[in-house]
């Protein structure tokens, strides 16, 4: 069903004042877009359980793939205070469209252009910014999730080429992905990345079925039976762990945002529910509990959009530490799953209907306080940070 987009986002510490006049217009284009395009279908797309594929066009338009990325490999050579925006207004609209630009920017542009050699660059970025081309990544496997070092997907050196097997599990943009930036080891135990393009032998990639969670967003498997890569498609420039860390930093970050979008989404649909749902001869909203849901609610998103707001200005100086974005990812999806549950209360049976955004931004949270590192991991980094100890081992 079509649902008439009447979102307001709300700015209760003025923090429009810290933006420059380019962010918010880079946000502010991206918000018309949104209300435009993904707001009218996506209610249907999720109760089909499918992927809005054409909307692939208009996220490349609006500078959603790679906005970091200099314009001389097609990006559009935006800082990061303007890439979190875009995620957070993307995300307003639905978690699956942000995860599908998140992964093309941060898990497969990223890499390309950090550790990639020129030749890959030129080859694979620009057609990835024009969404040309699609990408997925593959780290976690049916095995290793929160554990990436103990992954088995890898590859053994043949001549001009290397021969890759393995499988990953849970991978967005899977079923439709053009190329897949892959992380394996090699007989030394070494991981490395590596690029792996469709219609390769022994390349195939089965859609995953029966999703409660991100069902407008395509997940799928990676699986590789002796897949012949050639040596050109690995990354000369990273080696180890080091190597899909620093792409999921990037994605963290770019999360921290996002789900402030589904946390306003929900805080807006909640605020006007409020002022028009008459009970016992008044508005619900001037009831006091209700009040508190709704104080608490903008209080919670002001202090994420503060936090998320400091963290990009401190990765536009590059000096954001991973355990500074850990802390950003834990706190504002925990925040934003807070506020949906607390907005679907509010709005009672009307809750959990497609006429409101609030059932789909839950669903859609309970994957991403689990994906680029759950919330439970993120705790233990902040606290291994503090106090020196590490509690993974």
């Amino acid at each position: 069903m079509a649902r008439t987009d009447l979102f307001q986002a709300p700015d209760y510490y003025l923090i429009d004042e810290l933006l420059t006049d380019e962010q918010k217009l880079v946000r502010d284009s991206v918000r018309a877009w949104v209300k435009k395009e993904v707001s009218p279908i996506i209610e249907d797309a999720c109760q089909k359980a499918e992927f809005p594929k054409h909307l692939i066009k208009g996220l490349a338009s609006i500078g959603a793939f790679g906005p970091y990325i200099p314009t001389e490999y097609g990006g559009a050579g935006l800082d990061q205070i303007s890439y979190g925006l875009i995620m957070q207004e993307l995300e307003r609209g639905d978690s699956g469209i942000r995860s599908t630009a998140s992964v093309q920017s941060s898990l497969v542009m990223y890499p390309i252009f950090t550790y990639g050699s020129e030749e890959q660059k030129k080859k694979y970025l620009p057609k990835l910014a024009a969404g040309e081309l699609m990408g997925c990544f593959g780290l976690t496997e049916p095995d290793h999730g929160s554990n990436p070092n103990g992954m088995i997907t890898n590859f053994k050196d043949a001549d001009d080429h290397v021969i890759l097997n393995g499988a990953k599990m849970w991978i967005s943009n899977a079923p439709f992905a053009d190329i897949a930036v892959v992380w394996a080891k090699n007989e030394h135990g070494v991981i490395h990345g590596l690029v792996v393009e469709r219609g390769m032998a022994g390349f195939t990639t089965p859609e995953t079925h029966g999703k409660w969670s991100l069902r407008a967003s395509a997940t799928g498997e990676l699986v590789f039976d002796n897949v012949k890569v050639p040596k050109e498609n690995i990354f000369p420039n990273v080696k180890g762990l080091k190597g899909p860390l620093g792409c999921l930093n990037s994605a963290r970050y770019g999360i921290s945002w996002g789900v402030i979008g589904a946390a306003m989404d929900c805080y807006d649909a909640a605020l006007r529910y409020s002022k028009q749902r008459i009970q016992f001869g008044k508005p619900i909203g001037a009831f006091q509990l209700q009040q508190k849901k709704l104080a608490e609610m903008i209080t919670e998103i002001t202090k994420a959009q503060l936090l998320s707001w400091r963290l990009g200005v401190l990765k536009n100086e590059h000096r954001a530490s991973p355990q500074q974005i850990s802390m950003a990812k834990r706190n504002n999806v925990n925040m934003a799953l807070e506020i949906t549950r607390t907005a679907r209360q509010m709005l009672g049976g009307m809750g959990i209907t497609g006429e409101y955004p609030i059932m789909r931004h839950m669903m859609n949270l309970e994957s991403v306080v689990t994906y680029e590192g759950t919330h439970d991991i993120h705790l233990l980094i902040t606290g291994m940070d503090v106090t020196g100890f590490n509690a993974f081992e």
